[in-house]
């Protein structure tokens, strides 16, 4: 077993979702610290211009693909592509997601299809296509997925995507031990509230995202979310420091540590929650 990887630097790095929120600013803070990258998005004019903003910056980019995570014929394509020119990698990084939020009444097939899909299939499809060469490689490595405070929590009206986002949780708790024999450590990033492109896009089943109080709530989130750039930051921190869970908030952390200790409280507070979210149902 190779020792733990302390650096991005001079490692062949994927990170998906490069095109924008906290995978462009992983794939500019891995660049700015020496990493050579490999990025994909679904976004072919986002992903252009992350590649040209690293490279103004003097950064590396062995390869970018626009594709789409959840299409796994696309991902082996890519991986045997990367693999062809550059052999296997030392850093695996999911970062693409989607999110959709709604109570189950509201929430339509297509909203628990696409979270399964691009939030938890995507990232399989990742790590079984580049992650058994880093294996067979034995040169050890890191693999990281961003889950999100939703995999540790119940929040309300996420049923949808915290499916996707507690599968992925278990995916990494698995593998965490799986690849440990192989010198390949696992992180798994929980953020919080993130300032991401995300928080104006995301679909919200059954509630119009123009009524006042939605968007009041939807800027006292933004008032404290963390720009990508810390995410960005914290998470190379983990790989370096060899932290399995890599919390972006103290909130998060916080709250998940209050749940496992305090199982009634934690349980009221979510009802209650529950009842606030639900009043932006009612006309």
């Amino acid at each position: 077993m190779r020792d733990r990887l302390k650096s991005v630097s001079g490692k062949k790095t994927l990170i998906t979702g490069a095109a924008s929120g906290i995978g462009r600013a992983t794939a500019l803070a891995a660049a700015r610290s020496g990493a050579e990258l490999v990025l994909t998005d679904i976004d072919a004019a986002g992903l252009a211009d992350t590649v040209e903003a690293i490279g103004r910056e003097g950064g590396k980019v062995l390869l970018s693909r626009a594709l789409d995570i959840s299409d796994y014929d696309a991902v082996t394509a890519f991986a045997e592509a990367v693999h062809a020119e550059h052999g296997s990698l030392d850093v695996v990084m999911n970062v693409a997601g989607v999110s959709a939020w709604g109570t189950v009444e509201n929430l339509e097939h297509r909203h628990w299809r696409t979270m399964v899909d691009v939030n938890l299939m995507g990232p399989i499809h990742v790590i079984e296509n580049f992650v058994p060469p880093m294996v067979r490689a034995g040169r050890g490595g890191a693999l990281v997925n961003v889950s999100s405070a939703a995999g540790l929590l119940a929040f309300p009206w996420h049923a949808a995507y915290s499916a996707s986002k507690f599968g992925l949780r278990g995916v990494s708790e698995v593998l965490r031990f799986d690849l440990a024999r192989h010198g390949i450590t696992v992180h798994l990033v929980v953020p919080g509230a993130v300032n991401t492109g995300l928080v104006q896009t995301v679909e919200i089943a059954g509630v119009d995202r123009d009524d006042p109080r939605v968007q009041r709530y939807v800027k006292r989130f933004q008032s404290h979310a963390a720009p990508p750039e810390r995410v960005a930051e914290q998470i190379l921190r983990g790989i370096e420091k060899n932290r399995f869970l890599v919390h972006t908030s103290f909130d998060v952390r916080f709250g998940y540590w209050w749940a496992r200790k305090f199982a009634l409280p934690y349980e009221i507070a979510m009802r209650r929650a529950n009842d606030v979210f639900d009043s932006f149902l009612k006309n």
